[in-house]
């Protein structure tokens, strides 16, 4: 069934600057209950660390194949994924990609949970500085999603603090992707044919969407709206970044967000064996074979 033509979508700008803590959740909490899409702006990233983490991506994607391929991803999903092994929906175009994520200590409990596993990274001699660039990118990135995590709890009618624990947010499953991306947005997923309408960027701000979790939390409040990618024939670079509560959280509904007339729609699930679930039907079964893997 052919699809309606798209439109700009108006988005709400989150200025993490505003020291009104509680208009911003209340214009934050109409964007999420609208589209789940919303603007930051005075995040406090540095323009010169996005181009230089911008400018390190392009160089791994332009290694050879061969180079890339001994950072072929693991098990545990982290490392470089080619072309054509992600499961290609809404419209999505073939891309490359590379994951990384928060590593815990070899000597915690966390190390040895899959989420924390190590990350694999491109050979240092052939890219210099290109660990710490994406390290300190990814530490900022965390950074910015945990003020934006305080406003969210504020928004739902909880403390600010609430996500500050640490079964949620203070050892989060948080990754780093690297890609081509370019994208719009179906506000009502069960719409037939779906209405598709177009985000546009806005110079220095970061384009935020809500993922499932958050949509079970809040027992259906907030949207997790379904998005695509659409080719320009042009070779475009994206780095976006997840955000998901600790390995052991349990997703459940918000006290917040139930009631004797509205109940819990969603069963509540482990974190990690949401996740896994997620990954199963998103990726192929494509693994780094004995002479592809990290030496």
């Amino acid at each position: 069934m052919r699809e309606m033509e798209n439109k700009v979508l108006p988005l709400t700008c989150l200025d993490l600057a505003n020291f009104d803590l509680h208009q911003s959740a209340v214009s934050l909490k109409q964007a999420c209950m609208d589209c789940g899409f919303f603007y930051v702006i005075n995040h406090g990233i540095s323009e010169e660390l996005k181009e230089e983490v911008f400018e390190q991506s392009k160089k791994f994607f332009d290694l050879p194949l061969e180079d890339k391929m001994k950072a072929l991803r693991n098990e545990t999903h982290r490392g470089y994924s080619p072309a054509l092994e992600q499961n290609q929906i809404h419209g999505d175009y073939n891309k490359e990609s590379f994951f990384m994520g928060t590593e815990g200590l070899k000597d915690d409990s966390l190390g040895a949970k899959p989420f924390y596993r190590p990350n694999i990274w491109p050979d240092s001699d052939v890219l210099p500085g290109w660990r710490t660039t994406m390290e300190n990118y990814h530490l900022e990135l965390l950074r910015v999603c945990k003020a934006i995590a305080r406003i969210l709890a504020l928004a739902l009618d909880l403390d600010a603090d609430y996500f500050d624990t640490s079964e949620m947010l203070e050892n989060p499953i948080a990754y780093m992707r690297l890609l081509h991306y370019e994208g719009d947005i179906c506000k009502d997923k069960d719409m037939k044919p779906q209405k598709w309408e177009y985000v546009p960027s806005i110079d220095g701000a970061y384009i935020v969407n809500l993922g499932d979790v958050l949509e079970r939390w809040s027992n259906g409040l907030f949207k997790s709206t379904l998005h695509r990618v659409l080719a320009n024939g042009q070779d475009r670079y994206s780095i976006p970044f997840f955000l998901s509560p600790s390995h052991d959280c349990l997703i459940e509904c918000l006290p917040t967000c139930q009631s004797e007339k509205n109940l819990p729609k969603y069963p509540a699930i482990k974190c990690s064996a949401y996740l896994t679930q997620r990954y199963k039907e998103s990726h192929r079964e494509t693994r780094a074979s004995p002479e592809n893997r990290p030496k």
